[in-house]
């Protein structure tokens, strides 16, 4: 599934702001995504972690075309290597748009960027374009 599906992110913001006052809430935003060898087996398959950049290049270089989930709001593809149906899920500048969305919806303080020192530009301009800066 999604590194962040929207609608499991919303469950966990919609219960955080009955417990905790909105403005002192950071919402982390992930900077990666995983690939996932299929069929999923509970303790012997392992996902690779790659940054959003390197997701894109491997769907071009398996010449497949990425999805996007509607429910998840988060793009995917599935590739085959070596006889083994691989499933990767990263982030974009769409799921990127629908957690930002998140802030002033809910008036939470900011974000926490995991994975911050991988480079998606993108994701840097969708942020810039939306929110105002303050350095400290």
């Amino acid at each position: 599934m999604a590194v962040a599906p929207i609608n499991k992110v919303r469950e966990v913001v919609d219960y955080a702001v009955t417990r905790i006052d909105p403005s002192k809430i950071d919402l982390g935003i992930p900077n990666y995504g995983y690939d996932f060898t299929l069929p999923y087996e509970r303790g012997v398959s392992r996902a690779r972690t790659l940054s959003n950049n390197q997701a894109v290049q491997l769907a071009i270089s398996a010449d497949v075309p990425i999805s996007f989930d509607e429910v998840a709001m988060s793009p995917f593809f599935q590739y085959e290597k070596d006889g083994v149906l691989h499933e990767v899920w990263f982030e974009d500048v769409r799921s990127l748009a629908e957690k930002y969305s998140l802030l002033p919806q809910y008036g939470l303080r900011g974000i926490g960027v995991w994975q911050i020192m991988t480079l998606f530009r993108a994701g840097w301009l969708l942020f810039r374009n939306r929110f105002s800066i303050i350095k400290s």
